[in-house]
């Protein structure tokens, strides 16, 4: 039984699950007793830590049964917090490193090695720098921190089916609050460090505070968004003037306590953009780096690829756009050129970005009918598309996918930030549709979740560079199938450019001390992108520091060990058999290279 049909088939899974065993997920495919046991300890190890992350926990539809009190708690922002998370993998650490490994089957083995890698990543940034994450030094920027992610998490993510829903965003509701102050005080305690964001990143999440406090409780979007649920669902109450209350006698003071600081702190952060400007800032961007390419690439290696990658694709693009009549400058100014013409845009209007998501969804029908030639037991869980909401679009990325609640309550979300639809010319459209949706992260996260016997821990794993290289190759795959018209190739290569550029601009930015400006700038000049477009991914990647480079180092070792599989195993290659190592769940590169071996052995044995 596959673990998503066995979660939304009867509610004893969730039961069973709070002691740690949950039958038929434990079940190892060759019948290893040791493996069972061992699966049986990991999934323990992901109860165990499910109850310090409640937004992960209503994220994957398991804050019900037992585990229902955590639909009413947010997790714990504070230093505290993060100590306890530090000690709760070192536990889990010592537990996985104790199981002897000699007693498990291949499969075993290889759960165990992710696990080891996993936790151990858990550990590092806390231990070493004290802070929550190397990729994401700073509290509070013009994309994280609680004012950020909590309405549009209570909005997107939180269901409110039942009265016993509501109460419970009441309670969280409340327990934003608490988390805004405890982002207050970790924003001052880094600040005596000099851990602070750049200037135009206060700004902007001073913007962004000001419009989530703007408005008069009643008319709050959090209010708003518990208060029209309720009745869709026949919720019998005055929701909206209890939300209100906690909005303006908690929420909103909490919020003002916040800028406050904020504001204090845009008159003395340390200049410039990149990881550099705070101490041991080269450190904690070669830590980043690590954790978001699984690689030991040095900051000039990595710059050096993305330059190699920059010039390969100009080249190949060059061609594409020759033949659509494109032939004067550079590949940067055609793509500009392209960008703007009338044929390519959407009206930037409502009628306009509803004619564009309509477009995005034939899209990805069109793209479901093709994955057969591809891929076998394609997923068929439902993913729909939507606008990022306004309130964050400023700060938001431009695409962004959300998988879907395990036990069915919600569906997968594939996010398209509309801020200006001129951001998105038609041509480059369909290139997104299939990094974010199928045979992107929809279709990957399906085969991890629903693939077997991947014990939940596993399962519902993120490494950046797996999952963002495989979605680019997911673009790469879909021109094989089809999946580009005309000038479409062309969003295609610019797509590959984009990532290409990052690892050039990610590295200036952190290493080689680039301004804000000059990445905009050559962003702008190679990859043809409006100015606010890219300006808005400079300074994502100011503040997400490394992420960036995920992208581009995945998708080589995604191609390298295809085309090593192709060349080694000829006739007996099939892009179903090589598809099926998504079923494995995600690991780091050096892994996938390893296992990618192990299975042309396999193949060229006849198993």
């Amino acid at each position: 039984m596959k673990r998503r049909d066995f979660m939304t088939g009867t509610g004893t899974a969730l039961a069973l699950g709070a002691s740690g065993f949950v039958p038929g997920f434990a079940a190892a495919q060759d019948g290893n007793a040791a493996d069972e046991t061992f699966t049986k300890m990991l999934d323990g190890i992901f109860y165990e830590q499910l109850t310090l992350s409640p937004e992960f926990a209503t994220m994957l539809g398991l804050d019900s049964g037992e585990r229902a009190g955590l639909k009413s708690q947010l997790s714990d922002r504070s230093a505290k917090g993060r100590e306890e998370g530090l000690e709760s993998n070192r536990a889990a650490l010592a537990k996985v490193e104790a199981f002897d490994p000699a007693l498990l089957s291949p499969a075993g083995k290889r759960n165990r090695e992710l696990a080891l890698y996993q936790l151990r990543q858990g550990t590092v940034a806390p231990a070493q720098f004290e802070l929550d994450s190397a990729q994401m030094p700073y509290r509070v920027t013009q994309m994280s921190g609680a004012y950020f992610s909590v309405p549009d998490f209570l909005n997107s993510q939180h269901t409110v089916t039942t009265k016993a829903d509501a109460q419970a965003y009441l309670a969280r509701l409340s327990e934003f609050a608490v988390a805004l102050d405890q982002d207050t005080q970790v924003q001052q305690d880094l600040a005596t460090r000099g851990i602070v964001a750049p200037g135009w990143s206060l700004d902007l999440a001073l913007a962004q505070m000001a419009k989530l406090r703007a408005s008069a409780p009643l008319e709050s979007g959090m209010v708003r968004s518990l208060a029209s649920r309720a009745q869709q669902a026949g919720i019998a109450g005055d929701w909206a003037a209890k939300a209100a209350r906690i909005v303006e006698k908690a929420v909103y003071p909490a919020l003002d306590r916040q800028m406050k600081l904020i504001e204090a702190q845009r008159a003395t952060t340390p200049a410039g953009d990149g990881a550099w400007r705070f101490p041991k800032g080269d450190e904690v961007y070669a830590e980043a780096l690590k954790e978001a390419t699984t690689t030991d690439y040095s900051p000039e290696e990595i710059h050096k690829i993305g330059l190699e990658q920059v010039a390969d694709l100009e080249a190949r693009l060059d061609t594409v756009l020759e033949k659509a009549g494109l032939t004067q400058g550079t590949v940067g100014q055609r793509l500009a050129e392209l960008n703007a013409r009338a044929d390519q845009l959407y009206p930037n209007t409502d009628e306009g970005r509803e004619a564009l998501i309509t477009s995005l969804n034939e899209g990805l029908r069109a793209m479901y009918a093709k994955l057969p030639q591809a891929f076998s037991n394609v997923p068929q869980d439902p993913i729909e598309i939507r606008r990022v909401p306004p309130e964050i679009q400023d700060g938001a990325s431009n695409g962004y996918y959300s998988p879907a609640a395990l036990d069915g309550s919600r569906d997968a979300i594939y996010w398209i930030n509309l801020k200006d639809t001129a951001d998105w010319p038609k041509y480059s459209l369909p290139s997104l549709t299939y990094h974010e949706g199928v045979p992107g992260h929809h279709l990957q996260q399906g085969y991890s979740q629903a693939g077997g016997d991947l014990p939940l821990m596993l399962a519902n794993n993120f490494i950046s560079s797996y999952a963002e290289g495989w979605a680019l190759y997911a673009e790469q795959l879909s021109d094989e199938l089809g999946g580009y018209n005309g000038v479409e190739a062309a969003g295609y290569l610019q797509s590959f450019l984009f990532r290409a550029v990052r690892l050039v601009v990610d590295t200036g930015i952190h290493h080689y001390q680039w301004s804000r400006e000059k990445a905009t700038d050559y962003m702008v000049e190679t990859v043809g992108f409006a100015r606010p477009r890219s300006q808005r991914e400079i300074e994502r990647y100011c503040v997400l520091i490394g992420q960036a480079c995920s992208y581009k180092m995945g998708h080589i070792i995604w191609t390298k060990t295809r085309a090593k599989a192709q060349g080694v195993l000829g006739d007996k290659f099939s892009l179903p058999w090589f598809h099926e190592i998504l079923t494995e769940g995600v690991m780091p590169l050096t892994m996938l290279e390893k296992r990618v071996d192990e299975r042309i052995a396999a193949r060229m044995n006849g198993r």
